[in-house]
């Protein structure tokens, strides 16, 4: 039977006050949203004797766009008004649930409750914003462990959680079609890396960022078999972007189903993470705990987490049974090794 070490549960407080994070952060979504839908202007433009109504904005790239909505008119004149009537809604709205969303960070933070790490949190978000996070790329490795300790409500030991790196699982299927903002026409993981951090660069291993602190970014994908198969290697066509490196194993992770959690940063703050199915994530680690050429300081890293996340399964995540008919995307090998870590005691 599993010994649960390395977990802490939250207290009274700390659940109370996560939930009303959850509430808060799914407001304050709501608002952003709309808020985003509202920004920039409508005008009328003389154009040939006659004024034209056109909508200016700025996409999610920074770019100044600008469509035109017609001739002026009854209908055009109502249109104007409306949005901006709309447009000051949402200014209002937003900027409520943003001072309420920053008092409860400062709960959060006098409670501890925020894990995620500064430099994971900000990409996770840029990469949410663009609508890349669950779309083509998801969290893996260690960083996927506050998605599970977030839904379980619970505290993983820094030891296990430590790291200064994140990988990004990129779904590299070809045929896929990535869900990404309709603004950005050309997504590049790095320009999006940059966005958060000037000082990321793609290292001499193209699969890599790294910023001027140390902090990398990697960006893998499964190892196909026959290697023929379609596949993709980019988030974008960008030639200067990351390339995506290929990784046995990760296939299992690819098509695991996805894992949403709502997590709290270092400032206290709430973010989506995106990550793979959290049976598939331990036996994952542990598989790769057992693996020879694997370094041994690594091995037994893999092989803590691999338990860690067993035991958030096993006693809170129980709506997730490990079943391994259930289980498909592993091999049965790899699954049977891993079931005692779900046993609970």
């Amino acid at each position: 039977m599993l010994e649960l070490r390395g977990i802490e549960e939250f207290n009274n407080d700390q659940r109370r006050e996560f939930v009303n994070t959850q509430q808060r952060f799914s407001a304050w979504t709501s608002a952003r949203r709309r808020l985003l839908e509202t920004r920039g202007s409508m005008v009328w433009q003389a154009k040939k004797g006659s004024d034209y109504l056109l909508r200016s904005y700025y996409d999610k790239s920074g770019i100044r766009r600008q469509r035109g909505l017609g001739v002026r008119s009854e209908q055009t004149e109502t249109l104007k008004r409306e949005y901006e009537n709309s447009r000051d809604e949402a200014k209002a709205r937003f900027k409520e649930i943003d001072a309420v969303l920053a008092r409860q960070a400062a709960i959060n933070r006098a409670l501890a409750l925020g894990r995620v790490p500064m430099p994971t949190a900000r990409i996770m978000r840029a990469l949410d914003d663009i609508g890349a996070l669950g779309a083509g790329i998801r969290v893996v490795g260690t960083n996927a462990i506050y998605a599970y300790e977030a839904a379980a409500g619970v505290v993983v030991d820094a030891g296990i959680t430590a790291t200064g790196d994140i990988d990004l699982l990129f779904d590299s299927r070809g045929g896929l079609r990535f869900v990404i903002s309709d603004d950005i026409s050309e997504p590049s993981l790095l320009a999006v890396l940059q966005g958060v951090d000037k000082t990321f660069h793609r290292t001499a291993q193209s699969f890599r960022a790294e910023n001027a602190e140390g902090y990398m970014v990697d960006l893998i994908k499964p190892m196909r078999n026959p290697p023929w198969k379609p596949d993709r290697t980019q988030l974008g066509d960008d030639d200067a972007d990351m390339v995506a490196s290929e990784i046995e194993g990760l296939v299992w992770l690819e098509n695991a189903p996805v894992f949403e959690a709502i997590a709290i940063d270092e400032r206290g703050f709430p973010l989506r993470i995106v990550a793979a199915d959290p049976r598939v994530f331990a036996a994952h680690k542990h598989w790769v705990s057992q693996r020879i050429d694997r370094e041994p300081i690594k091995r037994r890293r893999d092989a803590d987490q691999a338990v860690v996340v067993g035991g958030i399964v096993g006693h809170y995540l129980t709506y997730l049974p490990f079943e391994i008919a259930e289980l498909k995307m592993l091999p049965k090998t790899v699954a049977e090794a891993a079931a005692p870590l779900f046993a609970v005691a």
